[in-house]
């Protein structure tokens, strides 16, 4: 251990509020521990004894030196300090933090590039990781938002669809519909693997897809789906045509959709027109897929099928995902509901900080 650190020089303010603070009948036992370690030094204890007499290492000593050295009697309410904070001061981590901020790192490597441009410090790939933790970022995508989402189309609707099911009756019920294309690919997802294991997946070749156009009923978990060669108003009207087949007891089935042109279309209007029809439509805001729960089924879907798995033919890939809808989501839809609700919320570019 250098000399520099065997001994530090306190100010009559701070030894008195050192004092003070180790006298309280309750203080935090590590907040105790580091006021104790500045006043044996100040009175002449090397830091070898003082490390000896604290049970500490000269590493923790020496780190508290330098957090203390840029924060004052600050340093000793930093509730959650953690001993390997690295050797920038506190001004340092402050610029480091405003800079992130507003110009956010893609990976550590720019971190580490930074400290070791504006710092003169070299930090690891991992305590690069770590000093971004504890400055309170996290390594994670931003949310993807529509950049055309009408706030108060979406507040609207949401009004409208909770009165819908406040006056819901018993003969009545509501789906929300759309389409899915899963294409046979493997597709690689983040899981817990053997450290040191190289993991792989099997590619799949080719560009095979189903094209699926789906209902979810959120009371019962029942998907209604035909699968066409193409989505188009034709397959919109076989689902619908199934959807009233398979409710032969409703008086009233409201099916929200969005705005593509095949729910539009002038062939189906004569149809659902019709005086004998139960099918009743309902159009979500433009650019807000966040309000179609079976939009977030779909990413159940994938995750539960396609993620980390190979399917060496179409055809199992098909019956895997067939399988999912009708087997799968009956049994175990219990574990789905948190995920897949109607828990609507308005989405505002306000809120967050768009980059």
């Amino acid at each position: 251990m250098s000399k520099q650190y065997k001994t530090v020089s306190l100010s009559d303010e701070q030894r008195i509020a050192l004092e003070a603070l180790c006298r309280r009948r309750k203080v935090d036992a590590l907040v105790w521990k580091r006021a104790r370690a500045f006043l044996l030094l100040d009175a002449g204890e090397d830091a070898e004894t003082v490390c000896r007499i604290l049970d500490i290492s000269p590493t923790v000593l020496t780190e508290w030196r330098f957090v203390f050295a840029g924060a004052g009697l600050s340093f000793f309410g930093l509730k959650n300090y953690s001993q390997r904070q690295g050797h920038l001061s506190v001004l340092q981590e402050q610029v480091l933090k405003a800079n992130f901020t507003e110009h956010p790192a893609q990976n550590v490597d720019e971190v580490c590039a930074y400290v070791l441009a504006e710092c003169d410090q070299n930090y690891s790939t991992s305590g690069a990781a770590k000093l971004m933790r504890r400055l309170g970022f996290a390594y994670k995508k931003p949310q993807l938002l529509p950049a055309q989402a009408d706030e108060a189309k979406q507040a609207a609707f949401i009004a409208k669809y909770e009165a819908l099911m406040n006056g819901l009756a018993a003969d009545e019920m509501v789906v929300f519909s759309d389409a899915v294309h899963p294409e046979h690919q493997s597709r690689p997802a983040h899981g817990w693997f053997p450290k040191g294991q190289k993991t792989a997946l099997k590619a799949t070749s080719g560009r095979k897809r189903l094209n699926i156009q789906g209902a979810l009923d959120l009371e019962t978990f029942q998907v209604t789906f035909v699968e066409g060669e193409k989505i188009n108003a034709q397959t919109t009207r076989q689902m619908l045509e199934k959807l009233e087949r398979n409710n032969q007891t409703k008086t009233a089935i409201h099916v929200f959709v969005d705005n593509a042109r095949y729910h539009h279309a002038k062939m189906l209007q004569p149809w659902l027109d019709s005086p004998e029809r139960r099918v009743k439509l309902h159009f979500l805001p433009a650019y807000a897929p966040h309000l179609n729960p079976i939009e977030r089924l779909w990413g159940v879907m994938h995750k539960w099928v396609t993620h980390n798995r190979h399917y060496a033919t179409f055809n199992q890939f098909t019956e895997a995902i067939f399988d999912f809808f009708r087997k799968t989501l009956p049994e175990k839809w219990p574990e789905f509901r948190d995920t897949v609700t109607d828990n609507f919320r308005v989405i505002s570019l306000k809120k967050y900080k768009v980059i």
